[in-house]
């Protein structure tokens, strides 16, 4: 492990308890088609773009006669309703109040459509406000996750001179050292993969109730916890709580 510079987080199950409103509403609107979305469809889609990710979802009720575009619509309108509710998850704002502090560069790097970030954040000023202009949302990349881009725009803009493309394929070697200072939070499989595909350090947080289903991967991740709370600093080089 090389000392941390700068971290990364992601934002939907890693700071936030978004997912169970994720959950919620796409088993009730597939409820009436007397379909559910499992555990394991969950796994695959988790950390997506919107688009990707109902793609992804839709496909594997062919039968349904519920079009992408209706999905989506329909899961804006109620879950615009309930993102007000959403909570910080354990050891979230303890981690971030302490990096900022210490003036550890950190940004968000999400999935997440920049709309439906100011609805999830726009109550946890605590939680939100230490990142300032330094969250990079599905709008801005062409490309979501699992595709380094989000994370590689997350250190362009805390003043981190990477390149682009996979690190793998990156010829700059002042580039990939910058890749390598970074930390990455991630809870979902396309998050951890586009922090590895980056170069990046990378610290997975799975979600609990997909647990099982992750026993004995690593995908690549440095170091893997249960919950935030856990996460110590020093190990990676950075100040100790």
């Amino acid at each position: 492990m090389e000392p941390v510079e700068y971290v990364v987080f992601d934002l939907d199950g890693l700071l936030i308890d978004s997912e169970r409103v994720y959950t919620d509403i796409t088993n009730e609107i597939l409820a009436p088609y007397g379909k559910e979305m499992t555990i394991e469809i969950k796994a695959g889609l988790m950390g997506k773009p919107e688009r990707a990710a109902s793609e992804y979802l839709l496909a594997h009720f062919p039968g349904i006669e519920l079009t992408i575009e209706d999905y989506i619509k329909e899961r804006r309108v109620k879950q615009d309703m309930l993102w007000p509710s959403v909570s910080p998850l354990p050891g979230a704002l303890k981690l971030i109040s302490h990096l900022h502090k210490h003036s550890i560069p950190i940004a968000i790097a999400t999935g997440s459509l920049r709309r439906s970030l100011i609805l999830k954040t726009s109550h946890l000023p605590e939680l939100i406000g230490p990142f300032k202009d330094n969250i990079i949302c599905a709008d801005d990349v062409t490309r979501g996750k699992p595709n380094p881009d989000v994370f590689l725009l997350a250190a362009e803009r805390l003043g981190r001179r990477v390149g682009t493309g996979d690190y793998g394929a990156l010829a700059d070697e002042l580039a990939r050292a910058e890749r390598r200072k970074g930390l990455v939070f991630e809870d979902a499989i396309p998050g951890v993969q586009a922090g590895v595909r980056a170069g990046m350090q990378v610290v997975w947080v799975p979600d609990t109730s997909l647990t099982a289903l992750n026993e004995g991967r690593n995908l690549g991740a440095h170091e893997i916890l249960t919950s935030l709370e856990e996460f110590k600093p020093e190990k990676w080089g950075l100040p100790a709580y």
